[in-house]
Parts: C-alpha cells; structure tokens; sequence
C-alpha cells in the first residue's frame, strides 16, 4: 500500500448518499449557491485593487487583465464543475485529488486550502475592521484606536502621541458574529449571504450606472499605456503583471464546490453555481473597471495607495460635469458612504464563505482520519460541523486580533492558483482511469481545456513576488511535518499497512527535501533583490531571509533522516 492510494469512487460515493441526523443537512439550490459564489468574490478587492493595479500597472487596460484572469477562472471552473457534478461530497480540490492522485496529494492540496481560507479569513476580518472604523467616523463615532489595532501595530496621533494596540475588537466581532450564523444552518448562513449579496451587488451597478454618464472618452487614450522599460510595469507585461492581482478579487468562486454535500441537486446544481457566479462577477468587474478608468485619468488613481479606499473616491468626484473652472463637481457624493457600507458587506459575505469553506474541507479531511475527528462532529439539531466552526471562530479571530493584517493579497492567490492547477490536472487523469464514471457535467474539449488551465494559473503564479513564493514553500514544509507525523500515523486507508511508514519516510521525506532546497535557493534570490528601507537602512524582510534559512537548513536534515537513514 502507498500514500498514493486513491480513495474509491464507491466510499466517496456512499459518503455522498449519507443522511441523518450526524451528516450535513442538504438545503442549498441553484441560486443559494450562485450567491454563495457572489458572496465570496465581491468582497473589497473590486473596490480597491482595480484602481492601485490600473494606476502601478495596466492603465485603462486593467480591462483586458480583468479577462485574462476570468479565462483563467473559467478553465479551472470546467474542471471544478464535472468534479462537482461527479464527487458530490464537502472538500472542494481536496476530495478531488484524493479520487484522482492519492492521499498524499491530497493532503498538499488540503492543507495549501488551509490558507487560502483561514488565513484568508483573518485577513479580511482585519481588513473589516479598518473599514467599519472609517464609517463610524463618517456618523460621528470614534472608536479608541487602541481597539482597532493589535498589539504589534501604533499609530501617530495629530497631538504627536503615539498610540499602541491592544486587540483589534471590531475583527474578532466580525468573525464571531459569521461563524454563530454558519453554525445555525447552512440555509439560514445561504440566506444572511443573500441579503447581503442582493445589497452590495445593488451598490456595484448604482456606481456603474451613475459612471456610464461621466465617462471621458479621453481617459481611455491610450488604451494600453506605453512600456515604461521595466518589467510589469504598463504594455503586455503590465497587463499580466495586473491579471495576476487582480486575481486575488476571483478568489472564492471554488467555496462553492466546498458545498456540494449540502446541495439538494448537486449534478445539476453544482455547474450551474460555479460557472453562473464566475460569469456574473465577471461582467460587473469588466464593466466596474471600465467604467472607473473612464471618469478620470488611471494615473490619478495612484495618488495615495495607503488609503484603499482612494480609488473609489476618486472616481465618484469626477462623477460629474466640469465647471467654469475647470474643476468637476461631483453630482452624486453620498455614494462615498454607499461605497463603505458595500465594503463592509462584502467583506461580511467573504468571511462568511471562507469560513465554511474552511470547514467543510476539515471536515472532510477529518472523515478521512487525516486531521482530529473533531473536525467531523455534527450538531444534532443545527446539521452543521459546529465543533469546526467553533475551533475555526478561535483560531481565525485570535489571528486577527493580534497578528498585524498585512498579509497580502498575492498570498492567498497564489494558493488558489496552486489548488486550480491540481484540479486541471485531476480531470485529465480522471479522464483516463475513470472514463465510463457518470457525470452530471462534462468539461468540453479535454484534455485541451485541462491542460490550458493549468499553463494560464501557472503563468500567473509566475508574475507574483519571489517572497509570495517562500510563504508558500514554508507553508508545505509545515504541512509535509503535520501529515509526517500525525496524518499518516491515523488515515483511514494507509493506517492499518505496516509498511506505509517506510513508505511515507521514503516519498515525504524526498519531497520535503526538494521543498526545503527550493525554499533556501528562493531566500537567497530574495534577498538579492530585496529593497533597503530608507528609514532604517535595512534590507527589507531580513527577518523572513534568515528564517527562511534556518528553518531550510533544520528540514534538510530532519526529511534526509526520514528518508535516507531510518529504515524502520
């Protein structure tokens, strides 16, 4: 037996078919998932990143990258949606690659999803803090600053004081607050998610149609700014340096497939609230950002880009006709608290998503003996993995609350990026050893389909930062220790072989070495391009640099032992 062993269609199948008082409870329909997939990609991103991306990168352009990055979604969501239609279980990219490549893969793609939703989820919720501060202000009410931050983060008072941190409150509120919803029901969660969709996406078209009246044709001349010379920055390479983060405002389209066990028609419903999400969010982004580099000059949009509310408020002044003057007078300014108040929703409805999303691949993992089975408890009345939720509300609203928010974006998209890839490659493989299985969906044009998938999200990936690259490298280091040393020792399908540690010595260890000398040579890359602070005239994450280093240099030798020394 290997740690390579797939998990049979008929378990996963039986899994599926489960029912009763100790499975999750099948509410969802078409449209509940298509607004769980709005939900988790309208967040703020769309508000903030169009704007910074046109400004550093694409110009009026930003257009054109908006689509290579929905392409890019668009051939992984084929792949996700006959998956769907076919492993109708909880576990998204998870439960398919442990159907497709092995457990071990599996773990990798399962654990790589760990960031891109609870990690993710922390993020936001900081980020939501800082927001509802700005709005709160707007109605007169200040919060102590020292609520709004954590202990590692101050502040410089207008007197000269500066102000440290003690926890940033509104954040764990936040995810408190989504994670009691989650826990009462995935209806009631579907329902909330609604609410909020059908109020933020009202705002979206608001601000596209009150733009479409003020756009200056100028504006958009020229259309594909002209290469400054560097790399990325405007002309083709500007464009994909600029898909590439805008990326991150895709992210959450596959937490729909994370619900396929709560579907009541997942064959058919399951494609239909992939794909009709992803299509959705895709035009109002197009139209959002055509619309924002139309009423004023993409350059103005850099102006500030330590208020991530600045391109939006940019584009709502000039919003309007142009005086005598010369000055244009915005028609429609009360669209600045609107334009908050869809922020803080959207960012809401995406903590929401994430961290179901991040449950429902626990609890998975957790029925595969791969994490602790507390991770499968069901509530007897809610039918919702309450005891996840609950352990997910702790670690994600500690995070939050003190762990500085500056993880950036490109974090979590390249861990999405990394679980597409894995997915393109699943059906091509499925294809091949599964080609009689039923599907309720079949994606077109394989392997052609599959294999440009995976060539777009990879191209992506390789325009985002080297040190984006070494959290990821350090992130699967941790993960080959946790399924080393604990996952292997209790999975369902290998526990029971005497040989299967010798096995997973041998393949884990061999790979954690590769991770570890690929983790050591990025460092060092890194710090020769690193920048030096002006202030302190220090190399720029010379703390990530050295740690990077060492711990390299300890999983050299604790996977060269596991692999070429213990033979028992």
């Amino acid at each position: 037996m290997s740690i390579f062993k797939r998990k049979p269609m008929s378990v996963l199948i039986a899994e599926a078919n489960e029912s009763g008082e100790h499975t999750l409870k099948r509410t969802l329909g078409t449209w509940g998932l298509i607004s769980l997939g709005i939900g988790a990609i309208i967040g703020a991103g769309l508000f903030s990143i169009t704007g910074l991306a046109a400004a550093d990168y694409a110009g009026p352009s930003i257009v054109i990258s908006f689509i290579i990055a929905a392409i890019g979604c668009a051939l992984a969501g084929l792949c996700y949606a006959e998956f769907a239609s076919m492993i109708p279980v909880a576990g998204s990219a998870y439960t398919y690659s442990y159907a497709t490549m092995g457990e071990f893969v599996a773990w990798i793609i399962g654990w790589d999803l760990v960031l891109e939703y609870a990690v993710g989820a922390a993020t936001v919720s900081s980020s939501w803090s800082g927001y509802l501060d700005k709005f709160l202000q707007s109605v007169g009410v200040n919060m102590p600053v020292e609520f709004l931050m954590t202990p590692f983060d101050t502040m410089q008072l207008a007197n000269g004081d500066v102000v440290t941190g003690i926890i940033n409150l509104p954040a764990v509120i936040i995810v408190a607050v989504m994670s009691m919803v989650l826990i009462r029901g995935t209806q009631g969660s579907s329902f909330v998610n609604t609410i909020i969709v059908i109020m933020k996406v009202s705002i979206v078209l608001i601000f596209i149609a009150v733009g479409f009246q003020y756009i200056r044709p100028e504006n958009h001349v020229p259309f594909i700014p002209e290469n400054t010379g560097k790399f990325g920055e405007f002309g083709f390479s500007g464009i994909i340096r600029a898909a590439a983060v805008v990326f991150f405002a895709y992210i959450g389209f596959d937490a729909v497939s994370t619900a396929a066990q709560e579907t009541k028609n997942p064959k058919k419903s399951m494609p239909l609230g992939i794909l009709g999400s992803l299509l959705i969010c895709t035009v109002l982004y197009i139209l959002f950002a055509f619309v924002m580099t139309g009423v004023a000059n993409y350059q103005a949009y850099g102006a500030d880009p330590t208020d991530k509310l600045a391109p939006v408020a940019i584009a709502i002044a000039n919003m309007g006709d142009m005086g005598p003057d010369g000055v244009v007078h915005a028609a429609y300014p009360w669209l600045n608290k609107s334009i908050v108040i869809a922020i803080l929703l959207g960012y809401a409805s995406v903590i929401l998503v994430l961290l179901m999303g991040q449950s429902r691949v626990f609890y998975s993992m957790s029925k595969d003996g791969l994490v602790p089975k507390v991770f499968s408890a069901i509530h007897p009345k809610y039918q919702t993995p309450h005891k996840s939720n609950l352990f997910f509300l702790l670690f994600v609203s500690l995070f939050a609350a003190f762990v500085p928010g500056r993880v950036v974006g490109e974090m979590t998209s390249i861990g999405t990026l990394f679980a597409f890839i894995l997915v393109c490659v699943g059906v091509l493989v499925m294809r091949k050893t599964m080609p009689d299985a039923p599907r309720g969906f079949r994606t077109p044009l394989v392997p052609l389909i599959p294999i440009l998938g995976i060539l777009v999200c990879f191209f992506m990936m390789a325009f985002l930062p080297l040190d984006t690259w070494l959290r990821l490298i350090l992130w699967m280091i941790v993960g080959l220790d946790v399924y080393l040393f604990y996952s292997v020792r209790h999975s369902n399908l290998t526990k029971t072989d005497n040989g299967i540690a010798q096995n997973a010595n041998k393949y884990v260890g061999l790979t954690g070495l590769a991770f570890s000398v690929v983790l050591i040579g990025l460092a060092i890359a890194h710090h020769q391009v690193s920048e030096v602070d002006p202030v302190t005239g220090q190399i720029k994450d010379a703390a990530l640099y050295y740690f990077s280093l060492l711990f390299g240099i300890a999983h050299i030798l604790i996977f060269g032992y596991k692999s070429l020394i213990q033979k028992k």
